[in-house]
């Protein structure tokens, strides 16, 4: 059975591509505005097509918001996951490779990470659900990578692992909101950036204090 081409939106561009372009236009709506902020028809009006063409390709505004975070949130995962398995190098520690592995994953769609973490989805909603689930994920994950550093420095104390965990994230945030605004910067760059900021950091805390 031959499989059919897919049918054309308006002004003749191909469905699967006119929906790539709604897509990369609500995810950064919902990232920069939030989703309570955010409305279908701001995002139909970017894109240049009707609101209700819009809601017949992904139905409801928390369908397209689902739609926006979960290729995020999957390759967010799946990147952090490689390259906290993958051998350590003297040339870059493990915090640097999941740094680099993030800020690779958000190339091109910075503004996901914000819609991974956004404060003003709809309490008990699916889209409050699915933000959720992924944020644990990527916590854990947090949480294991800091557990391992700690007990390499020496440190067994869970409250310490539970703190640099929370720190950790806070970091990336500001890391990523920080290279949101400084669209030049690569995921190389970014990388090279953190490691001279983590480098000046270890040589202030190891002066000694007056």
């Amino acid at each position: 059975m031959t499989t059919p081409p897919p049918k054309a939106g308006t002004k003749g561009v191909p469905r699967a591509a006119r929906e790539q372009q709604v897509l990369a236009a609500a995810t950064e709506e919902f990232g920069r505005r939030g989703y309570e902020a955010t409305t279908v028809a701001a995002i139909a009006t970017r894109v240049g097509v009707t609101k209700p063409l819009l809601h017949h390709y992904f139905g409801s505004k928390q369908e397209l918001y689902l739609a926006c975070l979960n290729p995020v949130g999957d390759r967010l995962l799946h990147a952090i996951r490689t390259a906290m398995t993958e051998p350590a190098s003297a040339a870059r520690p493990t915090s640097l490779r999941v740094l680099h592995a993030l800020f690779t994953a958000l190339d091109g769609q910075r503004e996901g990470w914000f819609v991974l973490y956004d404060a003003t989805l709809p309490p008990d909603s699916e889209a409050a659900r699915r933000a959720a689930y992924y944020r644990r994920a990527v916590d854990d994950l947090a949480a294991t990578g800091t557990a391992d550093l700690l007990r390499t420095a020496g440190s067994s104390d869970p409250l310490d692992a539970d703190a640099l965990a929370y720190a950790w994230r806070g970091l990336c945030t500001a890391l990523v909101r920080w290279w949101v605004s400084h669209p030049d910067q690569s995921p190389d760059a970014m990388t090279q950036r953190c490691a001279r900021l983590f480098a000046a950091g270890r040589t202030l805390l190891a002066e000694p204090s007056d």
